[in-house]
């Protein structure tokens, strides 16, 4: 096993409709103002931007994420990231009722020296404070639809 190789999925469900929830995924250097962790985004051109997260554990990750993919008849916005953590991440974006199921998917692998030296014994940790971050987002986002 890859202790630095990383598969993560979480599910946002969201009351406002999927072309709303779509329009602010997609602003990506506006994931400051409501996602907490979501540290620094920085617009190179109008497909490649540095970001800076950081979550409950004292350290930052950064990276350059480039768009892969913007779809908004499939509901799909994709990007690939190269840095602290190598791979890709993707939002699809899909009808849920009179909501919104946003499917968040990403497989990174990790190249930042720390966390690559307690792979093994910080793993569940990492883990862990992925999912705060993520649990955290969710409420950023739902909030900031809300008051839109």
């Amino acid at each position: 096993m890859d202790w630095t190789h990383y598969r993560f999925r979480s599910l946002w469900t969201l009351s406002a409709p999927p072309a709303i929830v779509y329009e602010a995924l997609e602003r990506a250097e506006e994931y400051p103002r409501w996602w907490p962790q979501v540290r620094e985004v920085t617009r190179l051109d109008d497909t490649t931007g540095i970001i800076r997260i950081r979550s409950l554990l004292p350290y930052d990750l950064r990276f350059t994420a480039r768009e892969t993919r913007r779809d908004r008849a499939a509901g799909v916005l994709e990007i690939a990231m190269s840095g602290d953590i190598d791979g890709w991440a993707r939002w699809t974006i899909t009808a849920a009722g009179t909501g919104t199921l946003a499917r968040y998917e990403q497989v990174v692998d990790v190249h930042k020296p720390l966390l690559r030296r307690f792979a093994v014994p910080g793993r569940p940790v990492f883990r862990a404070n992925h999912r705060l971050m993520m649990r955290a987002g969710r409420r950023g986002l739902a909030a900031h639809l809300e008051a839109v």
